[in-house]
């Protein structure tokens, strides 16, 4: 586009704090839209429910159950928001602790009812829930936590005579299946929707009046530094469903920290104050936008041998950096270590100036000329990512 003279237009309601502080620097022209798209339609009213005040039934407290039966009565249409999918995200044993986990990942599996198995959502692998826990023989297992199938049960019971759509990774594998469950949304046949974050934006639902968000707190204290700013993000556009119409709409957060300064922005609305929190936060860290990374991440059948490969990394790095402003950390386990059988690891590299970084990496990169190394490292894989979404 530079190159053509063409101008380019990134248009949000959240916009990544990169943009965001490229806007405030001068070096993005910002034009601000004070008003939604529609004359008759205004901000909803956003209310944090304190769980820790306001005990939950089924995953409900009785402010927002109280929240659905009235626009029940009305008729109008609510979405209940939780961007985690399944019955439930964990099946633990209570009598010695042990939980279900994939056999080729990391991770927990995930136990849908409709199906009554558990599912990785990581790898796609599917498993036969136990009879007993096959540590203790315990035939008590319990799912613990909610999904999107245990909401939709919970509401079946709560509201006997709403009409209840879950909308979902799960609910619309078959071809054209979205379309057809929006198409009855937007049609005023669905009184409650069910979702994850794909009915959290795009959508113009006008007989929407109430959005119910669930399971927010966990993004809180995420190890990731952007967790916090995809939180603001998501929990902003999925309030913009509700009040599109004028119907004046409201939105009922549960979380049990409602103190945290992310909500205090969230309920007024106001992105430029969390912007600025966030970014005074990322600038003392000296996170991005204040700093430019790179990642290095290598794959092996087993984690040694990824290890020892950026470990080698790091010291030919170390050897070449010099007072050339890059700072290199130590090799470490990726969060999610081993995926589909594929044992996993990551070196973070970083400065203060783009240039710097540029210059650093052909450099470091060039010994390692295939994605796939060889023999010395027992076929380790490997790739760069620069300016890392997730670390």
């Amino acid at each position: 586009a530079r190159d053509l003279g063409v101008p380019v237009v990134l248009g949000s309601a959240t916009p990544s704090l990169e943009s965001w502080a490229n806007a405030r620097a001068g070096r993005y022209v910002h034009l601000h839209l004070k008003h939604r798209a529609r004359a008759d339609a205004a901000l909803p009213a956003i209310e944090l429910v304190d769980t820790g005040q306001e005990p939950t039934h089924g995953g409900l407290s009785p402010r927002v159950e109280q929240a659905l039966r009235q626009t029940l009565e009305r008729g109008e249409q609510s979405l209940v928001f939780m961007n985690r999918r399944g019955y439930a995200p964990v099946l633990a044993c209570a009598a010695c602790g042990w939980v279900a986990m994939c056999s080729h990942c990391s991770a927990h599996v995930v136990f849908h009812k409709a199906d009554g198995r558990m599912h990785c959502h990581h790898c796609g692998d599917v498993q036969r829930v136990p009879r007993a826990c096959p540590t203790c023989g315990n035939q008590d297992l319990a799912p613990l936590g909610r999904g999107t199938q245990r909401i939709e049960e919970t509401l079946t019971a709560l509201l006997p005579t709403a009409r209840l759509l879950r909308i979902d990774a799960d609910a619309v594998r078959h071809k054209n299946a979205a379309e057809t469950m929006f198409a009855r949304v937007h049609g005023g046949d669905v009184d409650v929707l069910i979702g994850t974050q794909m009915v959290a934006k795009g959508h113009d639902f006008e007989r929407m009046s109430v959005v119910v968000v669930l399971g927010a707190d966990a993004a809180l204290y995420s190890h990731d530094f952007r967790a916090p700013e995809r939180l603001f993000q998501q929990l902003m556009q999925v309030a913009g469903r509700s009040g599109r119409a004028g119907k004046g709409g409201r939105v009922l957060v549960q979380t049990r920290y409602p103190k945290h300064p992310l909500f205090a922005s969230l309920v007024v609305h106001d992105y430029a104050r969390f912007a600025q929190t966030e970014l005074l936060q990322r600038e003392q860290a000296r996170l991005p936008p204040y700093s430019y990374q790179a990642i290095l991440r290598a794959e092996s059948s087993t984690l040694a041998e990824a290890l020892r490969f950026l470990h080698e990394a790091r010291h030919h790095a170390l050897a070449l950096i010099g007072d050339g402003g890059v700072r290199v950390y130590d090799a470490v386990p990726m969060g999610l270590v081993r995926r589909a059988d594929v044992e996993r690891a990551q070196l973070l590299v970083e400065s203060d100036t783009r240039s710097a970084l540029q210059a650093f990496l052909p450099r470091w990169l060039a010994p390692f000329s295939t994605r796939t190394v060889g023999r010395e490292f027992n076929g380790v894989r490997w790739h760069i990512e620069v300016d890392p979404l997730e670390i």
